[in-house]
C-alpha cells in the first residue's frame, strides 16, 4: 500500500456517502484512522468493497480507499464530485458522464441556432396574432385576449419545465437505458396532460373574471366558450409539445450536446406558434357553436373528466411528488401571466395600439426563452455539484449582486453574459423579418426601435439577475428549481415584456411619433 493510505476493517464503524441516485453508499472505517496531514495532493478512490469472511479469523473483506488532502493538509472528496461528477459513486455505470466544461464560445454556438428558431417561431405568432385579433370571436369576446399570454405561458409552466427536468435526467444519467427513458416518458408525459388540464380550465375562470369585474355582466356562454377552448388547447399544446421534447433531449443526448442548451428554446420556438394557432382555430370553431347549448358543455366534460392522466403520472415515482406538491408554480405563473393578459386586453382594443399584437409573442418569447436556459443550466450546475439541497450552494449568495450575477468567473455568469449579449442583434434580426414580411401595423422606425430595444433589454436583464436569486434560494429551501423556478421566472418574462411594450407604445403616442401605420 502506497503512503497516504488507509484500511479498514469489517468491525469498524461505518460512513454513508450519498449518491447521484438517491441511496447511500456505505463503507467501513477503523476507528482510528485518521486522514494523512502532508503537503502533497491526495486522491479518495474506493478501490474495492466486496463482502465475505475469511476463513482464519471470521472477518469481513477489506475496503481500501485512499484519502487525499490539498495543499493546505485538509482532506478532500474526490475533484470529480467537486467538478460535477465525471462517473457517480457506486451507480454501476461507467459511462455516466457530467456536463462537460464549456468556453463562451460553446455555449454561445449551442444556444444561437435554438435562440434564431425560437425567435422566428415567435415572429410567426406574432403574425398570427395581428391577424387573429380582427376574427369575429376575439371582437365579440375580448377575453379571449386574456387568455393569450396565459396559455402562451404554459410553454414555461410545462413544456420547459420538462425539458428542464429531463435534461438534468439525462446529464445525469437517468436517461441512458430504454427502461429509464420509458418510466420517465410515461410519467412525465401523464403529469404535464394532468397539468395542462388544470392550468387551462383555471385559465378561463380567471378570464371570465377579469372580464366580468369591469363591465359587470357575465355571459354564461361566453364563459363556457372561454372553459371549453381553454381546456382543449392547454391539453392539445401540452400533448404535442411534450412528445417534441422528448425527441429533442433523447436526440441531443446522442449527438453529445447539452440538452439544456436547444431543449427549452425549442419549446419556445414552437410552443407560442402551435399554442395561438390552436386557441384561434378551437375557439373560432366553438364561437359558431354558441347557440347549441351542449357543444361546449360537452368539450370542457371530455377534457376535464377521465382521471386516466393523474392515474398514470401517480404510478411513476419520479412524478408522484410533482403531481401532490408542484402545483404552485404552474397556478402562480398562470396568474401572473393572467396579469399581462389583462393588460394586453386593456391595449389592444384600443385602435391606437392594435400595432402591439405582432411584437408582443416575439418580446415575451425572447425573455422567456433566455431566462429558462439560464435557469436550467444553474439548476443541472447545482444537481451535479456536490452541494446537497437546503445547504447553501458554493456559488449561491442570498441575494446575490448584479455584479456577481454577470461579471464572475463562474460558468453561470460566463452563461448570462453571453444570453444578455444575445438580446439586441436577435431583436434586430426579429424586427427585420416582421418588416420585410410587411406584418403588423407600425412602421419600425428609429425611435421605436430604441425604446423597443431599451424595453427588451430591461425585460432580460431583470429576468437573469432574477434566476440567479430565486433557483438559488429555491435550492436552499429544499425545492428542486426543475420544478419551481422557470413557471415564475417565464410568467414574469410576460409580464414584464407585456408592460414595457405596452408603455412604449404610450410614450410614444404621446411624444407624436404616430406613423400612418398605427391603428390601421
Amino acid at each position: 500500500m502506497s503512503s497516504g493510505s488507509l484500511k479498514t476493517k469489517g468491525q469498524s464503524d461505518h460512513l454513508a456517502f450519498p449518491l447521484s441516485n438517491g441511496s447511500v453508499h456505505q463503507v467501513s472505517t477503523d476507528s482510528q484512522a485518521e486522514c494523512p496531514q502532508g503537503a502533497e495532493d491526495y486522491e479518495l478512490a474506493v478501490l474495492t468493497c466486496v463482502s465475505g469472511q475469511t476463513e482464519s479469523s471470521g472477518e469481513r473483506s477489506e475496503t481500501v480507499f485512499d484519502c487525499s488532502a490539498n495543499d493546505k493538509g485538509e482532506c478532500e472528496d474526490d475533484t470529480l464530485l467537486e467538478h460535477g461528477a465525471d462517473q457517480a459513486w457506486g451507480s454501476g455505470d461507467p459511462d455516466r458522464q457530467s456536463i462537460p466544461k464549456e468556453s463562451t464560445f460553446s455555449i454561445g454556438i449551442q444556444i444561437l441556432f435554438p435562440f434564431l428558431l425560437a425567435g422566428f417561431g415567435m415572429v410567426a405568432a406574432g403574425m398570427v396574432l395581428d391577424i387573429v385579433q380582427h376574427w369575429t370571436v376575439f371582437k365579440d369576446v375580448t377575453e379571449v385576449f386574456i387568455l393569450v399570454p396565459a396559455l402562451l405561458g404554459l410553454k414555461g409552466n410545462l413544456e420547459m419545465t420538462l425539458a428542464s427536468r429531463l435534461s438534468t435526467a439525462a446529464n445525469i444519467g437517468q436517461m441512458d437505458t430504454g427502461a429509464d427513458i420509458w418510466r420517465l416518458v410515461v410519467g412525465n408525459m401523464s403529469l404535464i396532460q394532468v397539468q395542462a388540464t388544470v392550468v387551462g380550465f383555471m385559465a378561463s375562470v380567471a378570464a371570465v373574471v377579469f372580464g366580468w369585474v369591469p363591465e359587470g355582466h357575465f355571459d354564461i356562454h361566453h364563459a363556457l366558450l372561454l372553459c371549453a377552448s381553454s381546456v382543449a388547447t392547454a391539453f392539445i399544446a401540452s400533448l404535442l409539445l411534450g412528445l417534441i421534447m422528448i425527441g429533442v433531449i433523447i436526440g441531443s443526448r446522442r449527438f453529445g450536446i447539452n440538452p439544456d442548451n436547444v431543449a427549452t428554446p425549442i419549446a419556445a420556438s414552437l410552443g407560442d406558434l402551435i399554442t395561438l394557432a390552436l386557441l384561434a382555430s378551437i375557439s373560432t370553431g366553438l364561437y359558431e357553436q354558441l347557440k347549441d347549448a351542449y357543444a361546449n358543455p360537452l368539450v370542457c366534460v371530455f377534457f376535464l373528466a377521465p382521471p386516466l392522466w393523474f392515474l398514470i403520472a401517480r404510478r411513476v415515482p419520479s412524478t408522484r411528488e410533482v403531481l401532490y406538491t408542484g402545483w404552485e408554480p404552474v397556478i402562480i405563473a398562470m396568474a401572473i401571466s393572467s396579469i399581462g393578459g389583462l393588460i394586453l386586453d386593456n391595449t389592444m382594443t384600443n385602435p391606437n395600439f392594435a400595432g402591439m399584437a405582432v411584437f408582443t409573442p416575439v418580446i415575451n418569447g425572447v425573455g422567456g426563452n433566455l431566462v429558462a436556459v439560464q435557469a436550467s443550466r444553474i439548476s443541472t450546475y447545482l444537481h451535479m455539484s456536490n452541494t446537497p439541497m437546503m445547504e447553501p450552494s458554493p456559488a449561491g449568495h442570498s441575494c446575490p449582486s448584479p455584479c456577481h450575477t454577470f461579471f464572475s468567473p463562474g460558468v453561470n455568469s460566463r452563461s448570462a453574459r453571453v444570453l444578455f449579449l444575445l438580446v439586441v442583434p436577435g431583436h434586430l434580426v426579429f424586427l427585420y423579418t416582421i418588416s420585410s414580411m410587411q406584418a403588423g401595423h407600425t412602421t419600425l422606425t428609429s425611435v421605436f426601435i430604441g425604446f423597443y430595444m431599451a424595453a427588451a433589454l430591461l425585460q432580460v436583464l431583470v429576468l437573469l439577475y432574477l434566476a440567479d436569486w430565486m433557483v438559488h434560494w429555491m435550492w436552499r429551501r429544499g425545492m428542486d428549481p426543475d420544478n419551481f423556478s422557470i413557471p415564475y421566472l417565464t410568467a414574469l418574462g410576460d409580464l414584464l415584456g407585456t408592460g414595457f411594450l405596452a408603455l412604449c407604445f404610450h410614450i410614444l403616442w404621446l411624444i407624436g411619433d404616430r406613423d400612418a401605420d398605427v391603428g390601421d
